[in-house]
């Protein structure tokens, strides 16, 4: 398959603007949240560039590089990190990468701030792993250029030429959940992901079989608790295969948008997953928390669609 037709398959990137103008324009007023963003537009943002060391270290081995980074990845915050060879469908519709691999790094975030959702908290604590993820990516990158190699931010929040789910599928970090994130074998899906992409050879991890995709087609948490039901019942078998051979599961986000834009950024699904209430998924820093956190689910706005078809992902309209 050629690199051309390859690229026609990717999605084009999230078009924000144009939804939340879809649903009446933003309407969720946190003061401490639009803080974190502004930080990330009008400081980090300004942060992704540059200079490149004029010498190149000499690595003796993919192996070499691959640890190296990836120890780096961990000192500078990253919970997980883990690296792949990027391919033409990793890269949004009409983006343009040439470095041949991401190291992908996760942070996971704080259980103790979904204890009731949607909320202010898991509000804030969403927008906070974004910044804290993206000094992650900066100091990474400044690290990477440092030693003579050029390379790019992918930031986590999502405006980037890399789809950050299929990077992260490959890096390892887990498998493709119901709910379309990623779900990790400890931190479940309640984590971000941003990447760092350059040239350098390295050791690439490989896609987990931990028994979660499986899982997610006997367990309907996330879809039971969707106040929008925009959550399937079965997989889809046009939307592809993921990591592991499966049709995937695609939300319809004409029904998941408008709630998420009206209710704190929702997040119910990401919390109510099984996979952050096993034993070892109380907050990781000893606070008390529940096993199960409360939900309010109010009445759904009406779905939306009218983003044009060339500027959004595919996706269908369920039950109805």
């Amino acid at each position: 398959m050629s690199f051309l037709s390859d690229i026609k398959k990717s999605p084009p990137p999230f078009s924000w603007d144009e939804w939340y103008e879809s649903v009446g324009g933003r309407s969720i007023n946190i003061e401490e949240a639009d803080h974190i963003l502004d930080k990330i537009y009008n400081d980090q943002y300004h942060r992704f560039d540059g200079e490149v060391a004029p010498v190149k270290h000499k690595f003796n081995s993919p192996e070499e590089a691959s640890e190296l980074l990836k120890q780096k990845a961990l000192e500078f915050g990253a919970d997980i990190v883990g690296i792949c060879e990027i391919e033409p469908t990793d890269i949004y519709k009409g983006k343009t990468v040439t470095e041949k691999f991401a190291i992908a790094v996760g942070q996971r975030m704080l259980w103790r701030e979904f204890q009731v959702v949607p909320s202010r908290e898991s509000a804030i604590e969403c927008l906070r792993i974004y910044f804290t993820l993206g000094e992650t990516v900066i100091k990474l990158a400044a690290y990477v250029r440092s030693l003579g190699y050029p390379c790019k931010i992918e930031h986590p929040i999502g405006d980037s030429d890399l789809l950050h789910i299929p990077i992260g599928l490959k890096a390892g970090f887990g498998e493709l959940g119901r709910h379309g994130s990623i779900i990790h074998p400890e931190l479940g899906p309640l984590f971000r992901m941003g990447s760092v992409i350059t040239s350098i050879e390295m050791k690439c991890d490989k896609p987990i079989d931990a028994g979660i995709a499986a899982f997610c087609d006997i367990c309907k948490a996330c879809r039971i608790y969707c106040p929008a039901k925009a959550i399937p019942d079965n997989r889809d078998p046009k939307a592809g295969k993921d990591h592991l051979g499966y049709d995937r599961y695609v939300v319809d986000t004409g029904k998941c948008f408008p709630y998420f834009a009206k209710n704190n950024y929702c997040s119910i699904c990401l919390p109510v997953c099984v996979y952050n209430h096993k034993e070892w998924a109380k907050d990781f820093e000893g606070h008390q928390t529940k096993l199960f956190p409360e939900i309010i689910m109010l009445e759904p706005p009406p779905p939306t669609d009218i983003v044009p078809e060339e500027n959004k992902h595919y996706y269908n309209k369920l039950n109805r």
